[in-house]
C-alpha cells in the first residue's frame, strides 16, 4: 500500500519521498544521459516495502526493476507495477507464471535455459527477452569462460529466446584494496559479453556496476547499471552522505518510576534500577521486529524529544524497554530507533555487521508509511 502523511500509534517504517529522490539524482549524475538504471527491489526492497518503494522507482524514472525471485516478481505485477523486471534467481518452478506476468529470467547456466526454453517451446513463443548471466570472479552464479561455446552454439539454434542483456555481478568494488580484482572482473566481463554478441549477430545491453561500482568505476557504466544499497542512503565513499531513505520510528506505549527496591527489570532481570531510581519506556519493537537482541542492556541509545535514550535489559520479542531518565516525555511520544540519528550505520557497527541485514530483517508487520 503507497500511503502518504499518515499517522499511526504502533510500529513503521517512514519511506521519505524527498530521500529517495535526492539518492536517485546523484546516481544518475554519476551516469551518462543515455545509459540506463535498474533499481533492485529484492528482499522487500531492502526491507523498504517493495510495492512501495517500486511505485517511487516507476514514478522516478528507473527504467528497469530486479528481483532476487519470481514470487517477487509477481507481487509486483499484482500491485500495478509495469516496468520490465528482471529475476536474478529464477529457478526453474516458476515459469508459466513468469511468462503470463511478463518477468524476465536471469539465465545462470544452461540447466534453466534449457527448461526455459522446454516451456516456452510447449506456448509456440519465440524471443522471450532473457538477461545472461557471467561469472567473472564472484563464483557464486553464472556461466564461466570456458561454457560460452556451448552456450552460443545453444542460443544460435533456439529461438524461443532473445538476449536482452548480458551482466556479471562485482565481489568487491566498495575496497579499494581490491581494486585490481575488480578491474579484472570488468575486463573479464567485457570479453565475455563481447564473445556472446558476435556470436548472435546483434547486441544486448551490458550491465556490470552495482552501487559502488556507479560510485567507483562510472568509466565501466556500459549500456545500464544496477542500483542496490546506494538507493537506500548507503554509500561506498567515505566523503559522501546520502540520505537515509527509512526511518524506524515508534511510540512509547507506558512510562514506569521505578525506585531502588523495584530491583530489576525484563527477562534474566538483566536491567539494574540505579540507586538514585531510572524512569523506563516500554516501546512496541523487539526483536521479531528487527531490533537485534544484541542491542539491549544498553549496547544501543535511540532518539527520544531530542535526546538519546539507552535500551535497558534485555530486548524482548514484540518490546524493549529505555532508560529515560532525566529525558521529559510522556506516553505516545515518538521514539526513532534508527534514521538520521542514530543512522542504521552506527547500528551496523554495534553489531558488527551491515546495514543491509539490519534493513532486510524488518519484517512485513511493520508498516511501511511513504512521507513527504
Amino acid at each position: 500500500m503507497y500511503v502518504v502523511n499518515k499517522d499511526t500509534d504502533f510500529s513503521r517504517l517512514e519511506l521519505r519521498l524527498s530521500a529517495c529522490r535526492s539518492n536517485y539524482r546523484y546516481f544518475r549524475s554519476l551516469l551518462e544521459r543515455e545509459t540506463k538504471m535498474l533499481v533492485l527491489v529484492k528482499a522487500n526492497a531492502y526491507g523498504h516495502g517493495a510495492a512501495e518503494f517500486a511505485a517511487i522507482m516507476q514514478e522516478e524514472g528507473a527504467d528497469y526493476l530486479a528481483v532476487a525471485l519470481p514470487l517477487e516478481g509477481m507481487e509486483l505485477r499484482r500491485n500495478g507495477i509495469s516496468l520490465p523486471i528482471l529475476v536474478l534467481t529464477s529457478g526453474t518452478d516458476f515459469f508459466p507464471e513468469m511468462i503470463e506476468n511478463r518477468l524476465e529470467p536471469g539465465i545462470p547456466n544452461l540447466y534453466t535455459l534449457e527448461a526455459l526454453c522446454a516451456e516456452l517451446d510447449k506456448r509456440n513463443m519465440r524471443d522471450f527477452p532473457v538477461h545472461l548471466k557471467l561469472d567473472t570472479g564472484m563464483h557464486r552464479l553464472g556461466f564461466g569462460s570456458d561454457e560460452l561455446a556451448s552456450l552460443t552454439a545453444f542460443l544460435q539454434s533456439h529461438p524461443q529466446v532473445r538476449v536482452k542483456s548480458v551482466y556479471s555481478h562485482l565481489a568487491a568494488a566498495e575496497d579499494p584494496a581490491e581494486d585490481e580484482f575488480t578491474l579484472g572482473q570488468l575486463k573479464s566481463f567485457k570479453a565475455g559479453a563481447d564473445r556472446i554478441s558476435k556470436a548472435l549477430g546483434y547486441r544486448p545491453m551490458y550491465h556490470v556496476l552495482n552501487s559502488a561500482g556507479i560510485e567507483r568505476f562510472s568509466d565501466w557504466q556500459f549500456d545500464m547499471v544496477r542500483l542496490g544499497i546506494g538507493i537506500y542512503g548507503i554509500s561506498a565513499l567515505p566523503d559522501v552522505r546520502l540520505s537515509p531513505v527509512a526511518s524506524f520510528k515508534v511510540k512509547i506505549l507506558q512510562i514506569k518510576h521505578l525506585k531502588p527496591e523495584d530491583g530489576t527489570i525484563g527477562y534474566g532481570r538483566r536491567g539494574k534500577i540505579s540507586p538514585e531510581g531510572t524512569v523506563i519506556a516500554t516501546i512496541p519493537a523487539g526483536y521479531a521486529d528487527g531490533v537485534d537482541r544484541h542491542l539491549g542492556c544498553g549496547a544501543a541509545s535511540f532518539f527520544l524529544n531530542g535526546k538519546r535514550v539507552p535500551t535497558i535489559g534485555n530486548i524482548c520479542m514484540d518490546m524493549c524497554m529505555l532508560d529515560i531518565s532525566g529525558v521529559e516525555a510522556v506516553p505516545g511520544d515518538t521514539v526513532t530507533i534508527f534514521g538520521e540519528e542514530p543512522s542504521i550505520e552506527e547500528l551496523a557497527r554495534i553489531l558488527g555487521t551491515i546495514p543491509y541485514e539490519i534493513l532486510t530483517s524488518i519484517p512485513r508487520r511493520i508498516e511501511r508509511i511513504v512521507v513527504r
